[in-house]
């Protein structure tokens, strides 16, 4: 069964920044879709529903503050993200004014932009954690908290669901304990010492086991964290 994803618009005129957004954001688990003018992308935000408009500050046609000013009449609860030029303090302060959830300035690195779109996305309750998602034929299901496999069901905790979602949306890279700590746990310090991500994960991969037998799912590189292991 095909994962339901969270839906994101982004409006960007600069056609190599919108491309690579899209493929960032569809790499990441999300169904991004582009528009590269500011009015058609505010009537495609009026028209469709999306659970996050990504919005660029300089479109042709309507900049980016009418068409956030606009949207945010039409739908009052629409979480909106701007991406502002680097340093410009105006920019950032009218964004807010006209009704943005957040900014990113440009030039911007990917893992700021995707810890930005993941606050937005937990705030409004549509994180990946709520979705479906399948893995080496287990389906983890983050509505009803629960891990399927084969007719076999196992209940996980909402903890386990988030930690299978974080670990699914930066399957391309180990994810270290500080990280979980700072954006699965919320810590303020990550740096703190504790034995709750090793015990989470033990718990986690017995529930996994259980349903799934010895299929490998989480896999702990020393020193380093845990990433999603690919069936061989």
């Amino acid at each position: 069964m095909e994962a339901p994803k969270a839906k994101i618009l982004v409006v960007e005129d600069d056609p190599a920044i919108r491309t690579g957004l899209l493929d960032v954001l569809v790499f990441n688990g999300y169904a991004a879709t582009g528009e590269e003018d500011g009015r058609r992308g505010l009537e495609a935000a009026r028209r469709k529903s999306f659970d996050l408009v990504i919005l660029d500050v300089m479109l042709p046609s309507m900049d980016g503050f009418a068409v956030c000013r606009e949207l945010r009449a039409a739908k009052p609860r629409q979480p909106i993200l701007m991406l502002t030029a680097k340093g410009a303090e105006e920019d950032i302060v009218t964004g807010f004014q006209a009704g943005a959830d957040d900014y990113v300035s440009k030039p911007f690195s990917l893992r700021e932009l995707m810890v930005r779109i993941e606050a937005l996305l937990r705030r409004s309750g549509k994180l990946a954690g709520e979705e479906e998602i399948v893995w080496n034929a287990a389906v983890f299901r983050g509505k009803t908290l629960e891990v399927h496999f084969d007719g076999r069901v196992g209940e996980l905790t909402r903890r386990e669901m988030d930690i299978v979602a974080y670990l699914f949306h930066h399957q391309d890279r180990i994810v270290s304990k500080k990280e979980l700590l700072t954006e699965v746990w919320h810590y303020a310090d990550a740096d703190i010492e504790t034995r709750t991500v090793d015990i989470h994960m033990l718990k986690l991969r017995k529930k996994i086991a259980a349903v799934a037998g010895d299929i490998p799912f989480i896999q702990t590189v020393r020193g380093q964290g845990y990433r999603l292991e690919s069936r061989p």
